[in-house]
């Protein structure tokens, strides 16, 4: 027989929040360290800032130690294009993370109108695609003497299932030379998938509703949430070295959160800095770049009482920016008006 484990009850923990026959309502989107890297995953007007194709891929590997724990990736890439002597932004973004027996996959499209104002470039931008979530409820084990759940529960899938639906979201973006700011309204249709436990199948809207007497009703809905972002560049004067402070408060109306950082560049290849997550950790930040190419790591440290069970986070992100000639008037002349 099998034993009871930690993992175990993390696991029927975390379910019992994320799924329900009633429904249910959590925070969705991985909060990155290097927020400040992907901003475009927040807020879809954070697209074509400079005259480049800007692409970045990495890995979350969360609370270290505990079985069944966060595991994300992320690519995502963006451009500016000029049409007429217009100038858009286009971006696409590829998200997927597992944690325990539940998965989702978030992809979108985004594109951007830009226009000059108080100084600066002004971005609104729409953010278009599909959440998908997958749940293996035929891996699902409740220990007899488990104290949080009966070896029935109810609100706990015991066949694999697996939904798709429909996501939008928009935002705005403004771009100084010395400070950049803006906000997003993610999931703004809160996305919702609902599984059927006979059936192994579902959908958004109503397409999971049950199909007999035996089928069970399960759903995931991704909440609408509210980004805020914000990042500024101070040189620091008669020096190679410079100053890029940023910030990112998430709120879904129900849970509210933020997180802080403060980096030194030197010479704009080397990066240095420390982060801090409201009641969840701070962190170490390194970063470099050379011609064109990235590459960033991070480890968080808990200071909640997931520091009980876990030794931390890491974090890792690379990319390449590949410079375009938007027009002949401007050929091998690009300059940027994004920070970073």
């Amino acid at each position: 027989m099998k034993q009871a484990s930690t993992k175990s009850r993390l696991l029927l923990i975390l379910l019992s929040i994320v799924l329900s026959v009633s429904g249910s309502y959590a925070q969705t989107d991985a909060l990155f360290t290097q927020y400040y890297e992907v901003p475009s995953y927040y807020n879809p007007a954070a697209i074509g800032n400079s005259d480049y194709v800007r692409i970045r891929v990495g890995s979350r590997l969360q609370w270290l130690g505990i079985d069944g724990a966060p595991l994300t990736f992320l690519g995502l890439a963006d451009m500016p294009v000029k049409v007429g002597t217009k100038r858009v932004g286009l971006g696409v973004v590829l998200q997927q993370e597992s944690i325990g027996l539940y998965s989702n996959i978030n992809a979108s499209v985004q594109a951007g109108y830009k226009f000059k104002a108080l100084k600066g470039v002004f971005t609104a931008a729409v953010n278009i695609g599909f959440v998908d979530r997958n749940f293996k409820g035929s891996e699902v084990y409740i220990p007899d003497d488990d104290d949080f759940h009966e070896s029935t529960d109810d609100a706990i899938p015991t066949t694999d299932v697996h939904g798709t639906a429909f996501d939008i979201g928009a935002g705005i973006d403004y771009v100084h030379p010395r400070f950049h700011a803006g906000v997003s309204f993610m999931h703004a249709n809160s996305p919702t998938v609902r599984f059927t436990s006979d059936s192994g199948s579902a959908g958004g809207g109503d397409a999971g509703a049950a199909t007999g007497e035996s089928a069970k009703n399960y759903e995931f809905q991704s909440p609408a949430t509210l980004y805020f972002l914000a990042e500024g560049n101070i040189p620091i004067k008669n020096t190679l070295f410079e100053v890029m402070p940023s910030l990112m408060v998430v709120s879904d109306f129900t849970f509210t959160t933020g997180q802080i950082t403060g980096r030194v560049r030197y010479n704009k290849f080397l990066t240095a800095g420390l982060g801090y997550r409201y009641n969840d950790a701070v962190s170490l930040v390194l970063a470099a770049e050379i011609k064109g190419f990235f590459i960033g790591y991070s480890y968080d440290y808990p200071v909640s009482k997931v520091s009980l069970a876990s030794s931390g986070s890491h974090e890792v992100f690379a990319g390449y920016s590949l410079k375009l000639n938007l027009g002949e008037k401007n050929k091998n002349k690009h300059k940027s008006i994004r920070i970073m």
